[in-house]
């Protein structure tokens, strides 16, 4: 099957084709580092992470720029805040970020150009605009010239003549056009600023990603990715501006995850809800944020809601119980396997409806149900206590290798199985507030009472464990628990 992509470019599916046979130039726009990025900053991290991985999977080489903008007005004003150098700040940031993106376990990408190192690139993709009239100087600060650009809002689909002057743009009355945009901005003093023919400044944000991205793969680029709130102005600009740098289409596929929310609002700093991504890993784990964020098709709005943290905790509990009991069965070193037709049949099944899922433009909740699919379908195989056998034997390895393959290519299900399923567990000991003394005392007195056949305390020891959330399993060796995940 084809990978299908959603371009909106095109606003609508499309047959993913590279420019170049077996080849994929990648681009995603990366954070603009002035403080620790919250949890909708790495929903494209974690998203199109994924795409890479599965492009791999196809047999394309990846080639992917995953950008940091390290100068910006964001960045200076946070910085004369706390009284720091700027491009102090913004390192510190980038070393904090990439502390976040390897704590979630996420494939690095193979270059994160930073702005400040391309200022020659800039420098000169603005003068070739200046030279062929796209873009103009007055005072020492140089716009880009949108009347040069006839398709301006093919992205976003917006027409110029209706647009607003000044909707996240500066007014600036000596603009040719109120939504002119900024290129190079001259030198403000206090302010980072570097040498160019229309004096000493810095650039614009817009023309930052257009200089990086020839800079690295030339006049063209397969897929450019980013948040949707990207899509106007920005993405947008990019086009205007490397079209009329190249004279060629810039990017063959565009593709924007989407905004998560908290109950019924947006996330933003306007509303006073935004959750950095460490403190929410902090609070729970990267398993769980990865799992929520593919949870949701990269197109729909995701929510991060408590309910929707707390599936996503069962439903890696699921994933992570099956698992567990499958390192179980293959800690007996039993030798022999025999294949389960109808068990291997469902994993192939399932193995099917993933693919064609994720060639469906990365439809990530099919995904999880074909992997859920299998869980149940192992999980009916083996009880504990039974004896392990050849099949069984069989089966835990095809059912490991299954989630692993799947698992990896979107950074889930790779933890140690029994570690992490007490993870959960302290996880919501302390969000359902559990006293574990009391859990340790009751579970105490039913082993004592069932030890004496005092088997109507024991229940009554079950039945108290249960209002707490607390299920408690036997085996041959005694007793243990675990909290209720649903």
């Amino acid at each position: 099957m084809t990978l299908k992509i959603y371009n909106t470019l095109g606003r609508k599916l499309e047959d993913f084709v590279p420019l170049e046979q077996g080849k994929v130039k990648m681009y995603v726009c990366g954070p603009t580092v002035y403080d620790l990025l919250h949890v909708g900053n790495f929903r494209g991290a974690i998203f199109f992470n994924l795409v890479r991985n599965w492009l791999e999977h196809l047999g394309y080489k990846v080639d992917f720029v995953y950008n940091y903008t390290d100068i910006d007005d964001k960045i200076i004003n946070r910085a004369r805040e706390q009284g720091m150098d700027p491009l102090e700040l913004s390192r510190h940031f980038i070393t904090e970020f990439e502390k976040d993106f390897n704590a979630l376990h996420l494939k690095p990408h193979e270059h994160n150009p930073k702005c400040t190192e391309h200022m020659k690139d800039m420098i000169d993709f603005i003068a070739d605009l200046v030279q062929k009239d796209a873009a103009y100087e007055i005072d020492g600060s140089v716009f880009y010239a949108i009347d040069h650009f006839k398709n301006y809002g093919k992205l976003s689909g917006k027409d110029i003549e209706t647009l607003e002057a000044g909707h996240r743009v500066d007014p600036d009355p000596r603009k040719k056009n109120p939504l002119d945009f900024i290129l190079w901005k001259p030198a403000k003093e206090g302010e980072p600023s570097w040498d160019a023919p229309w004096g000493p400044g810095r650039p614009g944000w817009h023309i930052e990603c257009s200089a990086m991205n020839h800079a690295y793969f030339g006049d063209q680029i397969d897929i450019h990715g980013g948040g949707i709130d990207l899509t106007f102005p920005h993405h947008e600009n990019e086009i205007a501006q490397s079209e009329s740098h190249t004279g060629k289409p810039f990017a063959k596929y565009w593709m924007h995850n989407n905004f998560i929310n908290f109950g019924d609002a947006k996330m933003s700093k306007s509303l006073g809800n935004v959750v950095k991504a460490r403190d929410f890993m902090n609070q729970y784990h990267p398993e769980i944020l990865k799992f929520l964020m593919l949870s949701v098709h990269y197109r729909s709005p995701l929510s991060l809601a408590e309910e929707q943290v707390h599936q996503a905790i069962n439903g890696l509990a699921r994933i992570y119980a099956a698992l567990g009991m499958a390192d179980a069965i293959m800690a007996k070193n039993f030798k022999d396997r025999q294949a389960d037709k109808a068990f291997n049949q469902t994993v192939t099944e399932a193995s099917e409806k993933i693919e064609e899922a994720m060639n469906n433009d990365f439809g990530t909740p099919a995904v999880y149900a074909a992997l859920f699919d299998v869980v149940r379908a192992f999980n009916a195989t083996y009880k504990p206590g039974k004896k392990i056998d050849a099949q069984s034997n069989d089966r835990a390895h095809i059912f490991q290798d299954f989630i692993h393959k799947y698992g990896d290519m979107m950074a889930l299900f790779q933890e140690p199985a029994a570690a992490f399923l007490k993870t959960l567990d302290a996880i919501l000991i302390k969000e359902k507030k559990i006293d574990v003394a009391k859990v340790e005392n009751l579970i105490a007195k039913r082993n004592a009472a069932r030890a004496q056949k005092d088997f109507q305390t024991a229940d009554q020891c079950r039945d108290e464990l249960l209002k707490m959330d607390i299920l408690v399993q036997d085996g041959v060796g005694g007793s243990s628990w675990e909290v209720k995940k649903s």
